[in-house]
């Protein structure tokens, strides 16, 4: 925790105390608010959270689709953003009436969409999955059965040939994860010999054959944690960075350079949260974040079912 930041943390902590409220961040999120919040995860250890919890208010610290999430599986409880404008690229390439039309054309395949997706989409889903289940999902599903990934078709080839499964794959992807320099990372290879290169499965399949371990972002956490290794080539947003170095104070820590010289391994929708809006927003229980009660219970469904099959 920053000093200068002590007197809104105290006010933060007042106010949910009074309202009985909880604060669920990701791991993306500024470090700020990780340090304030009572849950910090993936987005399998956030829905997790947001199912269990017994707040009165929810204000969840990510982007749009985990707040609708989290709408979903508590409808009687109010949830907040600290700025409705946190999106999600990957997301927002997966339009619902487009996906329908897909769809169409494969009536007889499952449908497993990744959490990072509207609840348009989840609602046409058989199953959610996050990146931590993704192979267990799909696992599961009958051998003599199609199957429809969407949205992101990095991590739905990495599943593919990890399960050995032919999925149609929606052509989507996450403008943080594909903007890895391949070419800049093999050069701190050759300047960091003795570091291991990690990767999060959203990265481009030729990233991914380079690396030396593959994860989820709570996979690539405890790796961090748990390896002998002293140094890491970190390829996955950057704010991950701050929970390693808090678990992993030892260890030496890269973060994987984008193509240009920009801030491109921030994802700029998770950036736009501030600890000061997460006090206004606990403050005036604004920006609300609804979905419509028929679109809510036809995308419960799926929900529930990812996460009884992760157990």
């Amino acid at each position: 925790m920053k000093p200068e930041f002590d007197p809104i943390f105290d006010e933060i902590n007042q106010i949910k105390k009074a309202k009985n409220a909880v604060i669920l961040a990701h791991y993306y999120q500024e470090p700020e608010i990780q340090d304030i919040a009572d849950f910090v995860g993936d987005s399998l250890e956030l829905a997790r959270a947001a199912q269990n919890t017994k707040a009165d208010l929810i204000l969840f610290a990510g982007v749009h689709f985990m707040a609708e999430g989290a709408k979903i599986l508590n409808p009687t409880r109010k949830v907040i953003m600290p700025d409705l404008r946190a999106g999600c690229s990957l997301s927002d390439s997966c339009p619902p009436e487009a996906f329908a039309k897909l769809r169409a054309k494969h009536p007889d395949h499952f449908v497993v969409s990744y959490i990072n997706c509207s609840a348009a989409i989840k609602a046409q889903s058989d199953v959610i999955c996050t990146s931590s289940n993704a192979v267990k999902i799909v696992s599961r599903i009958p051998k003599d059965r199609g199957v429809i990934f969407a949205p992101d078709r990095n991590l739905g080839a990495y599943v593919a040939k990890q399960t050995g499964r032919d999925m149609v794959l929606w052509q989507g992807t996450c403008i943080v994860h594909e903007t890895f320099s391949e070419r800049k990372i093999a050069q701190l290879r050759l300047e960091h010999p003795d570091a291991e290169l990690i990767a999060h499965p959203e990265c481009e399949p030729s990233l991914l054959a380079k690396s030396d371990f593959i994860g989820s972002t709570s996979a690539l956490l405890k790796h961090v944690i748990e390896s002998p290794k002293a140094k890491f080539i970190i390829a996955t947003e950057a704010g991950i960075l701050h929970q390693m170095k808090l678990k992993a104070p030892g260890k030496t820590l890269i973060a994987a350079p984008p193509n240009h010289e920009c801030n491109c391994n921030d994802c700029p929708f998770m950036k736009l949260n501030t600890l000061e809006k997460v006090l206004l927003a606990l403050k005036n229980e604004t920006p609300e974040v609804d979905v419509p009660a028929p679109l809510r219970e036809k995308a419960l469904a799926p929900l529930e079912k990812m996460l009884q099959w992760s157990v």
